[in-house]
């Protein structure tokens, strides 16, 4: 993500680079935060989120004190709508937030993902000690961000119920199910694998013991997408078949929807010819942030696959 111009300057008069002072809170050095080591306040108690998936919404679970995030253009209404009674200031969308509000907030601490890359974080330093989260696993990452922000919780203890809740569902799956997920956005479809490195959603599926088909299944952790074309929807050949549809995009309204559930292609599938396919929730599965998005992945396994044969 590129920050605006005005961010560059606004931050260059106004504030020194942090990373040319000496450090006066701790220093966190962990292969999964950048830059490392990263010098953040003991106790932070303004926080500002450039992201509103991973980062807003596990630190609002680990109570952590958020003053702004960009809620522009948000799926998941419930994170949202938590965000704004906690009086988390809107700064915005995630590719544009507001530089005057984040200036304004006067943040002692700035977080963030990786993806938002260096240039955004180098940005961010000039306005206040910042540090971005950059784990892949779902888990590491909440690691990572109590470590950064100094929260007093355990991810043992945050994680517990769902630890045990995945632990039962795995003996209540049945042996020979097979699972197929796709993404259908308005213009192609996206299959997130269940491979080593495998977007959280997908981990879940896969820490629950769900199986997903051949085509769906990676073991190099390089590869966590495909974007399958008509015919190559044919590896979706599981007995159940879930599907995502609209939130970031308008799949769900444009037509591409009923395009997709009206072609003879998709109606060959052998889930579709079963019966057992399912639209499922797009804020959970492709806007993911933290346990709580976790546990309704396993509401879905519930609903979908425990007991069905």
């Amino acid at each position: 993500m590129a920050f605006r111009f005005l961010f560059a300057l606004i931050a260059g008069i106004l504030f020194p680079a942090v990373a040319s002072a000496a450090c006066e809170g701790r220093l966190v050095d962990s292969p999964h935060v950048m830059p490392s080591p990263a010098c953040v306040p003991d106790k932070p108690q303004r926080i500002v989120s450039l992201d509103a998936g991973y980062t807003l919404g596990m630190a609002i679970e680990l109570g952590l004190p958020v003053a702004g995030a960009p809620l522009f253009g948000m799926s998941d209404e419930a994170l949202r709508e938590k965000a704004e009674s906690l009086s988390v200031e809107n700064l915005g969308s995630l590719t544009e937030p507001s530089v005057e509000k984040i200036i304004g907030l006067q943040p002692d601490l700035i977080l963030g993902s990786g993806f938002l890359g260096e240039n955004a974080l180098a940005l961010a330093s000039r306005v206040a000690p910042a540090a971005f989260i950059t784990a892949q696993n779902w888990k590491d990452y909440l690691r990572a961000l109590i470590e950064v922000s100094g929260s007093d919780r355990k991810a043992e203890d945050v994680l517990a119920d769902y630890e045990s809740r995945v632990a039962r569902l795995r003996d209540e799956i049945p042996e020979d199910l097979t699972v197929s997920v796709v993404r259908i956005t308005s213009w192609d479809f996206q299959v997130y694998l269940d491979s080593p490195d495998a977007y959280a959603p997908f981990a879940v599926l896969r820490e629950a013991g769900v199986r997903r088909t051949a085509y769906e299944t990676s073991d190099d952790g390089a590869e966590t997408l495909k974007r399958p074309d008509w015919e190559q929807l044919a590896g979706l050949d599981g007995n159940v078949l879930l599907y995502i549809v609209g939130g970031t995009n308008t799949s769900d309204t444009d037509g591409r929807l009923e395009e997709v559930l009206d072609n003879p292609l998709w109606q060959q599938l052998p889930a579709v010819q079963a019966g057992r396919v399912y639209r499922v929730d797009p804020a959970t599965w492709m806007e993911f942030s933290g346990v709580g998005s976790a546990h309704k992945v396993l509401d879905d396994i519930e609903r979908y696959f425990v007991g069905k044969q």
